[in-house]
């Protein structure tokens, strides 16, 4: 672990304490369909909560073999109805992907199904390859209009306020409601790894998390960026941000470097052109060589995640959260599963999230 600078802003106080919430891309594992993906994925929810955990959010991926969260809308539905606290949400909806008005009209709905309990996070990435992206935006390419993001998130904030937006045709005003009579709208945070969403967020006043899990690199200049150009909105008065970053935590240190191998052979073979499979189960992955000329790059992934013990675990992510001036971690629980772990269930995954929340009492 790389010992960090503590900022002078530090947040996490007592009168401040750290605060959990959880990143899911709802992996899918060799021999397991998606639908026990999906089974899984309620557990760890309901772990999530039954942990104290704040929030659980769901990515947006399209066309990969390991990754079951295509669509967050309909993810965010299923588990906040399987949960009855924790605020739900995408991290992130990937906007260039759909049409303004088809989000706030997802997304209205979910709040007024769950009011209070709703995220809207957006993204400005095509979460998938080409011809994927393609075939999704099919006859609207305009909303991959990297010139006009800008614009588009506008467009979905005005859609979503109660009253909805007018629109000017053939000289009369023709109004536009994502949902008939909102009591509420959803909370909307932008999403980014580069400084362009820091700093549209910081000029339109709304929360903003940089992705630290996969990114890496510059998120201190990023973070201090968004907060030096914050003005204040009517959503937010602040700037409001939380750290994302991989885990896996066990009993012992050993066992958790035996979890993150599959996670992390799978993050090679997405970073070298590899075949995108699967994941290994844990046993797996102990017989998989890694090949030499990439053991530099997994090294220097493994050494931006937290893997270890609840005890240095904690301390770690703690140190981040002082680093980074936050008092929420987004923790992605990546720990891989044995061969004999039932298909609908993620034993490892939900023990990484007891066990930082046990830790943290």
């Amino acid at each position: 672990m790389t010992t960090l600078q503590n900022r002078p802003d530090s947040r996490t106080t007592p009168e401040r304490p750290l605060r959990l919430s959880v990143l899911d891309l709802i992996p899918v594992r060799s021999g397991q369909t998606t639908g026990e993906a999906l089974r899984a994925t309620v557990r760890l929810a309901q772990a999530a909560e039954a942990s104290g955990m704040h929030r659980y959010w769901v990515a947006e991926h399209h066309n990969m073999a390991a990754v079951a969260s295509t669509n967050p809308p309909v993810l965010i539905a299923l588990l906040a109805g399987a949960t009855s606290r924790i605020r739900v949400g995408s991290g992130g909806v990937m906007l260039p992907n759909h049409a303004p008005l088809v989000i706030a009209e997802q997304f209205a709905l979910l709040e007024a199904a769950y009011p209070d309990r709703i995220d809207l996070g957006i993204g400005r990435a095509p979460g998938s390859d080409p011809v994927t992206s393609y075939a999704l935006r099919h006859n609207g390419p305009e909303t991959a209009d990297a010139n006009r993001f800008d614009e588009v998130v506008d467009n979905v904030l005005a859609m979503l306020e109660p009253e909805g937006v007018g629109l000017q045709v053939q000289g009369r005003t023709y109004p536009l409601r994502a949902t008939p009579k909102a009591a509420g709208v959803p909370e909307v945070w932008l999403l980014g790894s580069s400084d362009y969403s820091a700093r549209l967020a910081a000029a339109k006043g709304l929360p903003y998390v940089f992705a630290h899990h996969f990114a890496g690199e510059g998120t201190r200049d990023v973070l201090d960026l968004y907060r030096s150009g914050f003005r204040p909105s009517d959503q937010l008065s602040e700037p409001k941000t939380f750290l994302t970053v991989n885990a896996v935590v066990a009993e012992t240190q050993q066992e958790a470097e035996r979890l993150v191998r599959p996670q992390l052979l799978a993050m090679v073979a997405l970073r070298t052109g590899g075949d995108l499979q699967a994941q290994l189960s844990v046993e797996e992955a102990e017989r998989t060589v890694l090949a030499e000329a990439h053991a530099g790059l997994a090294a220097q992934m493994r050494s931006r995640w937290v893997v270890g013990t609840p005890k240095s675990a904690l301390a770690e992510i703690t140190e981040l959260a002082d680093h980074f001036g936050v008092d929420e971690v987004m923790v992605n629980p990546v720990a891989g599963s044995s061969a004999s772990d039932p298909a609908d269930h993620s034993p490892a995954r939900e023990r990484t999230l007891q066990l930082l929340a046990g830790a943290l009492v």
